[in-house]
């Protein structure tokens, strides 16, 4: 299965954006497997393909997005997808939730991507086109080190600078320059708010809240939830 066969089957066009991605190698994970992680990993991190070091994303190979385009329009699927709804997945979740390019919901030549959930027939907007999508994702990253399996300071900064040399030429000039000047900070732990009253530490180079100001600031794209289920539209 290729790109323009996906396209020709669903009668879709991917972004510019993404199609530069598979030329310059950036979408070529390997095969997922219990041995991903000390097999393949190791050979991308010097020069780390499309959200790397994201938390809970994987990419899928063209492969798992056509077995998952063939799994949507199964009659018996789960999911019931609208087929009025075009969706097309790119990554996934830990948990198996999609990542996809919204064509439905397509505005002004921009594809909007949407978190698509698996279990409660809902889709999230998450970026009203690809470069932003990067550029969010990019900054989740830096809000937030991976405390959890002992990822030093030196290796947080060293993950950051090589995903900037491979990402930057898919970036805007603004969103470039906002990433090293974020780079230059020091690494520093902030509380995060949780419900009644509860407090989380993280650590990382902004805290959630210069994250969310940021992310209003240079791409703006406030979208409610919707139902994507066949049953719940009717």
């Amino acid at each position: 299965m290729t790109l323009p066969e996906i396209e020709h089957q669903h009668d879709f066009s991917y972004p510019s954006l993404y199609r530069q991605l598979e030329q310059d190698g950036m979408l070529n994970v390997g095969e997922y497997g219990p041995d991903w992680y000390n097999t393949v990993l190791p050979t991308l991190k010097d020069r780390p393909t499309l959200l790397l070091f994201a938390d809970d994303f994987e990419l899928l190979g063209v492969d798992a997005v056509a077995q998952a385009l063939a799994e949507q329009a199964e009659p018996d699927d789960y999911r019931q997808i609208d087929p009025a709804f075009t969706f097309i997945p790119f990554a996934q979740t830990g948990a198996g939730d999609h990542y996809c390019f919204f064509q439905t919901g397509a505005a002004d030549g921009e594809i909007p991507i949407v978190l698509l959930w698996h279990d409660q027939e809902e889709a999230r907007y998450v970026a009203k086109n690809l470069q932003d999508f990067i550029f969010s994702m990019l900054l989740d990253i830096m809000a937030d080190q991976d405390t959890y399996n002992d990822v030093s300071d030196e290796q947080f900064r060293e993950q950051l600078e090589k995903m900037l040399v491979t990402h930057a030429r898919y970036l805007t000039p603004r969103q470039q320059e906002v990433l090293q000047t974020l780079l230059a900070r020091d690494i520093g732990d902030y509380e995060v708010a949780l419900p009644k009253g509860r407090t989380e530490t993280h650590r990382g180079l902004l805290t959630d809240l210069e994250l969310k100001t940021l992310k209003q600031e240079l791409i703006p794209f406030d979208k409610p939830d919707f139902p994507y289920g066949a049953a719940a539209r009717s």
